[in-house]
């Protein structure tokens, strides 16, 4: 039987939340601040509930990304990727190389932008947030679901669509997690240490 490993991005491999330390690192520490000031009263929306997370994640990006050329936004992911390793956790690395040596197929399944978690894992596949690009730049809106919550399982099936036929295993640390985290026949709900 086939074994796949998924895991979750923030927090789980990371040690902070990367949207924020990606607009840090493109904008500077000053219009972070300002961008999330003028989004606060959907952010709080949000996190009591009473606005869609995706809503407020698109927003914010468009903020800060929209009208961004891809070829430079791309460069901007492969820059903070090379100069942000100290983000990962050292047991996850070592875990998703054991899982690659033993031959398992490796999913990182975050509801990051995919642009700039795949240049930490190369050779794995992200199953990632999604944007929208249109005549080579950046509209601010996602192309896809938002990659949270049951959108994760969605993708791992749209990927492997015979659940019989797979061992998955999946780390997790956050209410993001929690519906792969059931779907799978072991679970991990914590960050690496």
């Amino acid at each position: 039987m086939k074994k796949i490993y998924a895991f979750d991005f923030d927090g789980t491999l990371t040690t902070k939340d990367t949207l924020i330390e990606f607009i840090r690192y493109a904008k500077g520490s000053m219009d972070l601040g300002l961008g999330f000031l003028r989004y606060a009263h959907l952010l709080v929306l949000m996190k009591l509930g009473l606005y869609p997370n995706y809503k407020a994640k698109q927003k914010v990006f468009a903020y800060f990304f929209k009208d961004t050329t891809l070829d430079d936004f791309n460069a901007l992911c492969k820059e903070f990727a090379a100069s942000s390793k100290h983000l990962l956790r050292p047991n996850a690395i070592e875990a998703i190389d054991q899982a690659t040596k033993e031959g398992s197929e490796v999913l990182i399944v975050s509801a990051s932008i995919d642009n700039w978690v795949q240049p930490f894992f190369p050779q794995v596949k992200v199953l990632g947030t999604q944007i929208e690009v249109i005549d080579g730049k950046l509209t601010g809106r996602f192309m896809t679901k938002n990659c949270y919550g049951q959108e994760k399982v969605n993708r791992i099936l749209s990927l492997h669509p015979n659940r019989q036929e797979f061992h998955l295993t999946a780390y997790g640390d956050s209410r993001g997690d929690r519906e792969m985290l059931a779907f799978a026949d072991e679970s991990y709900f914590k960050p690496f240490r």
